[in-house]
């Protein structure tokens, strides 16, 4: 799913933030990527997202050579083919819980009752339906982070991103939150997490790495 060749990242006036990483990602597989800040996590992120290009190698998913896409093919990749969870939810506080789900679909032209009949099913199975046409503001900060995993897979993606999903949640907040994207994983869905959270990559994640100066020094596979 994610072949990472020999990929060095630099940025002006300091060292790389990746140095020669080579990593793969099997389809059906969760990966948690753990090490201190600066240590090159969110920059990996930031590349299989194509968020960011890399100064040497290549980035591969799925088959799409992602560091050679055009901004306009990149739009496209993330809305089609990536779904993103973020730290702070970035949730639009003046959309509804609903409308913020549809928002992917929307962007892909869905039909919008096809749309709608995606979204209340996965709110539904992310035990939130009943907050619908709420304001996120009115939810906790667990529901608001199953109402952005639900944004993430509306378009039925391929691969889920997350970046500290558990970091902004109270403790028991954050074990329901791992208790569903181990669920997610146990259904087939292929993850890579970014994350500080220990607890978080052993529930979840079949295999872990440790980065540390943009290089992998650890890695367990359980």
């Amino acid at each position: 799913m994610i072949e990472i060749r020999a990929v060095t990242k630099t940025y002006d006036g300091g060292g790389p933030a990746l140095a020669g990483l080579t990593l793969d990602v099997r389809e059906g597989e969760a990966l948690a990527v753990l090490g201190p800040s600066g240590s090159g996590k969110s920059t990996l992120l930031n590349l299989v997202a194509g968020l960011d290009r890399p100064t040497e190698g290549t980035v591969t998913v799925a088959g799409t050579r992602v560091d050679e896409l055009s901004e306009t093919a990149l739009a496209r990749y993330r809305r089609e083919r990536v779904g993103m969870v973020f730290q702070f939810f970035n949730l639009l506080d003046d959309l509804t819980v609903l409308d913020n789900v549809l928002l992917p679909a929307q962007l892909s032209r869905v039909p919008r009752r096809a749309a709608r009949d995606r979204a209340e099913e996965l709110l539904g199975k992310l035990g939130v339906l009943g907050h619908a046409r709420a304001f996120p503001g009115r939810l906790s900060g667990g529901e608001r982070q199953r109402v952005a995993v639900a944004r993430a897979l509306m378009n039925r993606p391929p691969l889920l991103l997350a970046d500290e999903p558990t970091g902004a949640l109270d403790s028991a907040s954050a074990a329901g939150v791992r208790d569903l994207l181990a669920e997610l994983n146990a259904e087939g869905q292929t993850m890579l997490l970014v994350t500080h959270d220990t607890v978080l990559a052993e529930a979840c994640a079949s295999r872990t790495i440790e980065l540390a100066d943009g290089r992998v020094t650890r890695m367990v596979t359980r």
